[in-house]
């Protein structure tokens, strides 16, 4: 817990200050294992469906042209799919805890993307199927994220198999 800024409280005439409790507001960065080698960089969104049911499928490329990273989530989400400029410039002066160059998947906290969805939605889905997360997929082209309870299934598939 990162406690920084001080914030001055007036209550009844009696000045006090109180430590903020600033980990909530600063976006983190949860690295995910995907099972294979991934370059951020040299990756790029290949193919994204909306599948029967809930089911979200993506396909990436990897650093092997044999093959491609499937992503699935079989659950609601809502999804953003994004240029990299914009995404690597929404929160310029926030501190990145957590990124590691290079690196593809993440579980995020903080960011803007979740925190301006529906409360409602997230509500509603927390209640039926289970809490929701944030998950950021960065390439140097195109970007996903998803908002789901859903957890994301990685299936390494081969290139001429993706439908």
């Amino acid at each position: 817990m990162t406690f920084a800024p001080i914030a001055v409280i007036t209550l009844r005439g009696y000045v006090t200050a109180t430590a903020l409790d600033t980990s909530s507001i600063f976006m983190k960065y949860i690295p995910l294992d995907v099972g294979i080698s991934i370059r951020a960089s040299a990756s790029d969104l290949r193919s994204f469906s909306w599948r029967t049911g809930q089911r979200v499928e993506a396909s990436f490329y990897v650093d092997d042209p044999e093959h491609l990273l499937r992503i699935t989530f079989d659950g609601p989400c809502i999804v953003r799919i994004v240029d990299e400029f914009p995404l690597s410039t929404e929160h310029e002066d926030d501190p990145a805890e957590g990124l590691i160059s290079e690196h593809f998947a993440y579980r995020v906290e903080g960011a803007t993307f979740y925190t301006s969805q529906s409360e409602t939605w997230k509500t509603v889905v927390s209640i039926q199927v289970g809490p929701t997360c944030h998950y950021r997929f960065i390439t140097g082209n195109t970007c996903m994220e998803v908002v789901t309870p859903a957890k994301p299934v990685f299936t390494v598939i081969a290139t001429e198999t993706e439908a």
